[in-house]
């Protein structure tokens, strides 16, 4: 059992007796004294995709949902599905593109690294890791001299995702990204 203060993003719970993934959290605190703090969650049904939004107090607990990870290499795209390969037993299974909008501009071909998430001997969903190393294959020349300047500017990723990167970069740069949130992190260490 987690308490609704113990929730946080991608998170699996049991909501109506189905696991859900927590998308997104908005803590509201109280204005008045004695008002408990609420925490409103958006959660995505991992077996059928609906999205719900619910509202907790911090005392107010959820199950975890049971299910198993297994690691997974993401091999390619096929139309509107994913192909991915079982790690252990090298067995390929497909899952929906479209209920992955999330994680497919941090994924790339033959990707290791990744876990499904399994109900009932059913993949329900994907789990990429929090931070991923990706190439710069397009963006404006890197202007020397502008490292210590905040200034940033759009560069597309080998994924063809865009991000906001320092000005001072240049293509053919692999960088770290956070899929959480799809800030630029810093320069991959190669």
């Amino acid at each position: 059992m987690v308490p609704a203060k113990d929730f946080e993003k991608r998170m699996v719970v049991e909501i109506d007796g189905q696991p859900h993934m927590i998308e997104q959290i908005h803590v509201q605190t109280p204005s008045a004294r004695g008002a408990a703090t609420l925490y409103k969650i958006a959660a995505r049904n991992l077996k059928t995709r609906s999205r719900v939004e619910r509202a907790y107090r911090g005392t107010d607990v959820l199950p975890e949902s049971r299910f198993e990870r297994r690691p997974v290499q993401y091999l390619y795209r096929d139309s509107d599905q994913l192909v991915f390969m079982d790690e252990s037993t090298y067995d390929q299974f497909t899952l929906p593109a479209s209920g992955m909008d999330e994680q497919i501009p941090y994924m790339t071909e033959n990707m290791a690294g990744l876990e499904v998430m399994v109900v009932d001997d059913e993949p329900i969903a994907i789990q990429i890791p929090d931070t991923v190393d990706l190439l710069i294959v397009d963006t404006a020349p890197g202007v020397r001299g502008n490292s210590a300047t905040g200034r940033t500017k759009p560069a597309k990723l080998s994924t063809g995702h865009t991000i906001q990167v320092p000005e001072h970069l240049d293509q053919d740069i692999i960088v770290r990204v956070d899929t959480r949130t799809g800030e630029y992190l810093g320069r991959a260490n190669n």
